[in-house]
């Protein structure tokens, strides 16, 4: 690390996109990676943020700390609001102290999946559960207190990383021989390892064009389409089939929509996407 090198505080370094970023940091000098967990850096905590703020003195934050269990939210709101929400706004509060540019990462859960065509970052928002509305208040805090802030709105995050839809097909084609999957939500699938060069490059940018964005690969699919091409790509044979989502109920409601409209943070930051069958 040299004296003019820009500090990276990545929180939530234990979770999927933490662990993209942490691939990814030896690839991009100049910039100087600190890599927090839970265990040293509780967001629900102002005391905890306070610590590792004064220790690390970060340039920029990446906040990839969230409480991600969309069903089980619906059952303790309390938790997913405690992450999401007020850990947001304690993250906010300690960027604004120390001058830390804060990149928050989001979700299309902030919309309702009414829509029919790819949503824009000024669609209205219109969360339908504890997750999603969770996330909303966690944006409206970051929005409140830091003007110097990145919002990074995203969708169906995979990688080889943690839990994810593509670890838990594979796992489940090598326990059985048929599946069902759900054929008529569509949305994006994201590479955690594309979103995590998509937040380093808007750092590398230096730019002051704070706001709202929305980051997914391109291209569409339905869950069965993303599982399907994940056996075509890992060569394995099983029974898929197709099925509608009143046939797998869930606690809570997924978005019908959720395709985000990419066209600002292309144009903003020079970004060239890949689609997200490239991905696999």
């Amino acid at each position: 690390m040299s004296v003019d090198d820009k500090i990276v505080l990545v929180t939530g370094a234990g979770g999927q996109l933490g662990q993209a970023l942490k691939k990814a940091a030896p690839l991009h000098s100049g910039l100087a990676f600190y890599f927090a967990g839970s265990g040293e850096a509780d967001i629900t905590s102002r005391e905890s943020l306070e610590a590792l703020f004064s220790r690390v003195t970060p340039h920029y934050c990446i906040n990839a700390a969230a409480y991600t269990a969309v069903d089980k939210a619906e059952a303790e709101p309390g938790k997913a609001y405690a992450v999401n929400a007020l850990g947001a706004k304690n993250l906010a509060e300690a960027c604004v102290k120390y001058g830390t540019v804060l990149l928050h990462v989001s979700t299309d859960f902030v919309f309702d999946g009414s829509s029919t065509v790819p949503y824009t970052e000024e669609a209205v928002t219109n969360p339908t559960g504890v997750y999603g509305k969770s996330k909303l208040a966690g944006e409206a805090e970051v929005t409140r207190i830091l003007p110097k802030h990145y919002i990074i709105r995203t969708s169906w995050v995979y990688s080889e990383f943690a839990n994810n839809f593509m670890k838990t097909m594979l796992r489940l084609a090598s326990e059985r021989d048929a599946l069902s999957v759900v054929d008529d939500q569509r949305g994006t699938p994201t590479n955690a390892n594309s979103l995590a060069e998509a937040l380093i490059t808007i750092i590398e940018n230096d730019s002051a064009q704070y706001g709202i964005y929305n980051y997914s690969n391109e291209g569409e699919a339905t869950w069965y389409e993303f599982a399907k091409k994940i056996f075509e790509v890992n060569k394995v044979s099983i029974n898929l089939q197709p099925i509608p989502t009143t046939a797998f109920p869930t606690p809570a409601k997924r978005p019908a929509y959720s395709v985000l409209d990419k066209t600002k943070i292309k144009k903003v930051f020079n970004l060239t996407i890949t689609n997200w069958q490239n991905e696999i």
